[in-house]
């Protein structure tokens, strides 16, 4: 009877222990699931948040052009720009820049006051060629939408220059309701990654400059987005540079798939929104590209940079008259109008050195100290 009475102590106890166990299993994997929930609620906290702000798009006032700087950490050319901006009314635009995380702009950091406190409140390390790259344009993009006031939304890199003054480019994006975004189906493009479909079909799959400048809903569009984000981080990724070291290995790297996801993301997701036919497909940004003669060498295109030397008045008056731009993948040629009225094709131009900011500046493509208007505004 003892050992009987003690056997079902034993079996008791075990089944307690083994309860207990299963108790303590369910409740860990409830509180990492909460955990899982949680972080992604504050991942997408501020989509969220401007989701519930979007009923609230009415304003007074005159509607703000968002100048959105990418920048690696400082600004450069913030001399060019704060001449640029100097005596222009406030209420007609806005200033958000990206840089490193905890990068403060203030008296210590730049040359300009207008750029005082502009860095995003949220910001991420950007790898060039990186997924990171187009989160920290949405990142940009959602920090604009919080003033309503904001219609027009210019992307621009810490290279980038004005080619007109502010109130000509003012009235060039007022007066189009349509977004500016380089895209253009290139058949023999090789980025695209079949493991894409069917969330990105091929025939979908547009290629172009990342520099944009958007309408209000286009913006919405682009920080609302969900869907089409994962599949390019998942899917979308540089191929690893050649490096010496790796020998033989570097065979093996460049069999990889290549994809920079900036010059695709904004493009494609717009036409699987099926937006395209609200776009004026082409940037106001303008780039050299250097020409190189090989194949090789074709494969590794990079951005000229002007040097003080190269930003000569005939150079920016060639650049100010160009009126089309040719794609030659698709056999078409897009003229540049608003309205129906033929403008010139770039407002701005990359990527141009210090010393080339200061000519700039000093013969008055940007008015010293803003009060001189730009070289024939048309």
């Amino acid at each position: 009877m003892t050992k009987r009475t003690s056997l079902l102590l034993t079996q008791r106890q075990a089944l307690w222990f083994g309860f207990k166990v299963v108790v303590i299993f369910s409740v860990l994997i409830c509180v990492v699931t909460l955990w899982k929930l949680h972080s992604q609620s504050e991942f997408r906290s501020p989509r969220t948040a401007r989701r519930s702000r979007s009923v609230v798009d009415q304003f007074v006032g005159p509607p703000k052009i968002a100048f959105m700087f990418l920048v690696r950490r400082d600004l450069p050319l913030d001399f060019l720009w704060g001449s640029f901006f100097e005596d222009v009314d406030a209420s007609n635009y806005s200033i958000y820049i990206h840089s490193q995380p905890g990068f403060v702009f203030d008296q210590s950091s730049t040359k300009s006051s207008v750029f005082y406190g502009r860095q995003l409140s949220i910001s991420i390390e950007v790898g060039w060629g990186e997924s990171s790259m187009i989160e920290a344009e949405s990142l940009l993009l959602d920090a604009a939408l919080e003033d309503p006031a904001n219609q027009r939304f210019i992307l621009l890199s810490d290279s980038c220059v004005p080619l007109y003054n502010f109130s000509y480019i003012y009235k060039y994006l007022m007066a189009s309701n349509r977004s500016f975004v380089d895209s253009f189906l290139d058949q023999k493009d090789k980025r695209y990654n079949p493991k894409m479909s069917p969330y990105i079909p091929k025939y979908k799959w547009r290629k172009g400059s990342q520099w944009f400048t958007l309408v209000r809903r286009h913006a919405k569009a682009v920080v609302d987005d969900v869907a089409i984000l994962p599949v390019f981080k998942r899917f979308c990724k540089r191929r690893p540079p050649l490096d010496d070291s790796m020998g033989k290995q570097n065979i093996k790297l460049q069999k990889q798939h290549n994809c920079i996801p900036d010059e695709h993301y904004v493009q494609t997701l717009l036409a699987m929104r099926g937006l395209e036919n609200e776009l004026e497909r082409r940037t106001l940004t303008y780039t050299l590209w250097n020409e190189s003669g090989t194949k090789m060498e074709k494969k590794s295109w990079h951005p000229i940079t002007f040097s003080y030397a190269a930003a000569n008045p005939q150079r920016i008056k060639k650049i100010k008259a160009i009126d089309h731009v040719f794609y030659e993948t698709e056999s078409r040629t897009e003229w540049c109008r608003t309205s129906s009225t033929s403008v010139p094709c770039f407002l701005f131009a990359r990527k141009f050195s210090q010393g080339a900011g200061m000519r700039l500046l000093s013969e008055g493509v940007i008015g010293q100290y803003g009060r001189r208007t730009v070289v024939d505004t048309r």
